[in-house]
């Protein structure tokens, strides 16, 4: 969560922070202030308080004005070089509306109108006409940060356009106002500052982030002959693997690609928000998955891992280290190894803002699996998550508290009678469409599943397919079992429980359950 704007106005300007009195227009120095934050170490520009801390507000007739003018200016090549693409988020205090602008590290060196800014203090310095001060700005940035490295042989063209379309559809229907909707391809890796000048050749060409993200996989193979993120299933086999996916490919199909091995081989818990359920398994698991791709060391020839094993899960990244040992997520200074790739998966909802993501994974992480995850920095980034084994009895599941501090709703919990049902949701509608978006309370997938089977006899496939539960292990100790045990529903081929045949049906018993909560 970002700082409270009082705790930032408080603190006074500094190294990574800008006040701006913004009352009728944009002033110029902003965009010089972007590029010293680009250029040194990031951080949040407020607009609308002066100097001295004092709140003054944006004018409410200007309000939208600015905020075009501003993201149409950094977008500019004319204004911003290379340009780029902020978040910007309106804020109100005291009555007056703000403009809380978050500034990320750049991998790459930035020039506003021709001049190039770096941070000291709380001040911008102009050191374009400093060479020696360029030239480390340059060896900084280069030695730090191997996603900027460039390879003219790989142009725009060459790239996979289906990719860069699928992001460009993801924005159109969740960002419509995202200025890359419209963009060309190559207007579009321009601004993501993955279409970038080598300083050696004096030739444009494509990043390897750029490269990593869009390329082919021949392409990865050629900027990164090491690249591959290796999937591994260990409980039975323990000296081998029993299930494994070797991901050689580029990074938002690698992104499905651990998720989906994920939601293979691992239960899902659910919790009440409020009235929405959620998945704690995928809200941790997205962050895994998205701090595997964007923070790993792409020069380093090492193999990243996820390894599932009985109780637990491990990953280790290849990293550029800034400290050693265990982290503190009370104390840890969060650092962006590859800025570039964050900025543009933080873009497309795949990654949060940076230190945001460790927070959540400390906080879900401990529900899901009854233990604090372990987050280790090394040369060689490890995650020790604690993941549940249910076995064959649900109820030895850990327990998963609700935000509001309420009894737990978990999966495969069994009472005497089923809750309501919900008014608005028909007898096939998945157990993940929540309250929030039926304008109802979600029910008691049980409930779904006593209800699915009043239309007739259903195979295990058909009925996970309704609860929409891929996880089979899961689906019948939680589920299946449990309305087995309550004779709420009964075998066709009660002799043959084990038989590919094999289908379910809707007891007398069940039946008479489901009138007690007014379903007919």
């Amino acid at each position: 969560m970002p700082f409270p704007l009082q705790m930032l106005i408080a603190q006074g300007e500094g190294l990574e922070l800008e006040f701006k009195a913004c009352r009728e227009q944009v002033p110029k120095t902003v965009y010089e202030t972007v590029c010293a934050f680009l250029n040194r170490h990031g951080g949040t520009l407020l607009l609308g308080v002066a100097d001295d801390g004092t709140v003054d507000g944006i004018a409410p007739t200007a309000l939208k004005q600015i905020r075009k003018d501003f993201v149409t200016a950094i977008n500019n090549p004319q204004k911003l070089t290379p340009p780029t693409y902020l978040s910007i988020s309106e804020e109100i205090l005291d009555g007056h509306a703000l403009l809380r602008i978050y500034v990320p590290e750049s991998s790459q060196v930035h020039r506003c109108n021709g001049r190039i800014y770096d941070r000291n203090e709380d001040g911008d310095l102009d050191i374009t006409d400093h060479t020696e001060q360029v030239a480390q700005l340059y060896l900084r940035k280069r030695a730090t940060y191997s996603e900027n490295r460039v390879y003219p042989s790989i142009q725009p063209a060459d790239l996979r356009g289906d990719l860069i379309e699928r992001c460009r559809n993801y924005l159109r229907i969740n960002r419509k106002d995202h200025p890359w909707t419209e963009m060309s391809d190559e207007a579009l890796l321009k601004s993501a500052q993955f279409l970038q000048i080598d300083p050696d050749s004096g030739k444009p060409g494509l990043t390897l982030a750029g490269v990593m993200l869009f390329g082919t996989d021949e392409q990865i193979l050629q900027v990164c002959p090491a690249h591959r993120t290796d999937l591994i299933l260990r409980k039975a086999d323990v000296d081998r693997y029993d299930d494994r996916d070797l991901v050689r490919t580029n990074l938002i199909e690698s992104y499905d690609r651990i998720l989906a091995f994920v939601k293979k081989h691992l239960p899902d818990l659910f919790f009440l928000d409020g009235i929405e359920r959620r998945s704690l398994r995928d809200i941790i698991f997205r962050e895994v998955a998205s701090n595997m791709l964007i923070h790993r060391e792409y020069a380093s020839g090492a193999t990243s891992r996820l390894i599932i094993e009985y109780g637990r899960v491990v990953t280790d990244n290849p990293s550029c280290p800034h400290g050693f040992g265990l982290l503190n997520p009370e104390t840890t200074v969060p650092f962006q190894k590859n800025p570039t790739l964050s900025a543009f998966f933080r873009t497309i909802d795949r990654a949060d803002e940076l230190g945001s993501g460790m927070r959540k994974l400390m906080l879900w992480g401990k529900r899901y699996g009854g233990e604090n995850p372990q987050l280790i920095e090394g040369d060689n980034f490890r995650m020790i998550l604690a993941v549940p084994e249910f076995g064959d009895n649900p109820a030895k599941s850990p327990e998963v508290l609700p935000a509001d501090g309420q009894p737990p709703q978990v999966a495969g919990q069994v009472g005497a009678e089923l809750p309501t049902q919900s008014p608005t949701q028909s007898p096939t509608q998945s157990p993940t469409q929540s309250g929030a978006e039926s304008g109802a309370e979600s029910p008691n997938p049980l409930l779904l599943l006593l209800r699915s089977l009043q239309d007739g006899e259903k195979s295990s496939a058909e009925l996970r397919g309704i609860l929409n539960l891929s996880h089979r292990p899961n689906f019948r100790s939680n589920y299946l079992h449990p309305a087995l045990e309550k004779k709420w529903i009964e075998y066709t081929l009660p002799d043959k429980p084990n038989s590919r045949l094999q289908k379910y049906r809707l007891t007398e018993k069940g039946r008479d359950n489901l009138k007690k909560q007014g379903v007919s």
